[in-house]
């Protein structure tokens, strides 16, 4: 997303991807002045590199800040709080969806209020609402879906209880990583590998974590990954590369794959993760990380907006057809703050 400030041009995220055929069109750093990153999830930093190299600042969380390759010229933004940059009053809160992920308002016109990702259903991450803005930018990942997270978490419940032996979940580390291990705790015994160790470890001292949840994880942080635990935790999200990778290979190697062991995706599936499952050896399973309809539709009333660009999701004309939006649709035009 461009946005011309008045006297400046920002551009909000850098992502790519999911998918190896969506790279990051550097066109979009043409008259740049300043990038902003909302997270560190690939989709919305991926292109990062792409602006170190023309020499951009680059605005975002110190969490997100470790994320970035060498060279980045970094201005730390809040994970709560108020900055002002280039004279423009921008605000920022916790958005319930990755270590030290945040969403921005910038106080131009009447408010623009641009989500990034964001869930408000996290057992794990906090989130913060923002201030009221007549424009929205808002994650509509899941499109016009409307299952919320106890839906899943009922789904996701009896797939396990129909597998046998052991189930890796492979997820983002700064992601859905903890409270996947927070629920799977009653269930069986749960080990996360390093990687994600290290990113809770990170939402512990920076503020991101709701404060009950973290004293009942603290067991699993004082023990070292254990391979042959009923649930594994581990990056990366599609098991491309990193312990999921490892794991789904020595599965594999060992004929266990989808007999005895099994692997279960929470997000978006890449090609990969796709014929993981083809043959056998995996499934989906949604666990929610984005906002399902209802709380999109309460996002635009929270904020109190007059129109909002539904994001990240196919066809958004679909949603000119959801009269329960309280804001008229922005599809292909130039918006006037």
């Amino acid at each position: 997303m461009r946005v011309f400030t008045g006297t400046k041009t920002w551009l909000l995220d850098v992502g790519v991807g999911p998918e190896a055929t969506a790279p990051f069109d550097p066109v979009w750093l043409t008259g740049v002045d300043a990038v902003f990153i909302t997270h560190d999830h690939v989709d919305h930093i991926g292109g990062a590199a792409y602006a170190i190299a023309a020499g951009l600042p680059i605005w975002c969380t110190p969490a997100t800040a470790r994320a970035l390759p060498p060279g980045a010229k970094t201005h730390a933004l809040p994970t709560r709080g108020t900055s002002v940059i280039d004279d423009v009053r921008v605000t920022t809160g916790r958005n319930g969806h990755a270590l030290g992920g945040v969403w921005l308002h910038l106080g131009l016109g009447e408010g623009l209020f641009y989500s990034g990702d964001w869930s408000e259903e996290s057992a794990w991450f906090a989130f913060d609402a923002p201030p009221a803005a007549a424009t929205a930018l808002i994650d509509a990942s899941y499109h016009l879906g409307d299952v919320p997270q106890s839906a899943r978490i009922t789904a996701l419940e009896r797939r396990l209880a129909q597998a046998r032996g052991q189930t890796l979940l492979p997820v983002p580390p700064s992601g859905r990583a903890a409270e996947l291990a927070l629920h799977l705790m009653s269930l069986g015994r749960v080990s996360i590998d390093d990687a994600c160790r290290r990113a809770v470890r990170g939402a512990l001292a920076e503020d991101g974590a709701r404060a009950d949840s973290a004293a009942r994880l603290a067991p699993l942080m004082q023990a070292e990954f254990d391979p042959s635990a009923d649930f594994l935790i581990c990056d990366t999200p599609n098991a491309e590369a990193g312990m999921a990778w490892r794991m789904v290979q020595d599965w594999r190697d060992a004929g266990r794959l989808g007999r005895d062991a099994q692997v279960i995706f929470t997000g978006h599936m890449t090609a990969h993760a796709r014929s993981i499952a083809a043959t056998g050896g995996g499934a989906f399973c949604r666990w929610n990380v984005h906002p399902p309809l209802r709380d999109q539709i309460a996002m635009i009333a929270r904020l109190g907006a007059r129109r909002f660009a539904p994001m990240f999701c196919p066809c958004p004309e679909d949603f000119m057809l959801e009269a329960r939006f309280d804001a008229r649709v922005i599809l292909n035009e130039r918006i006037t703050l």
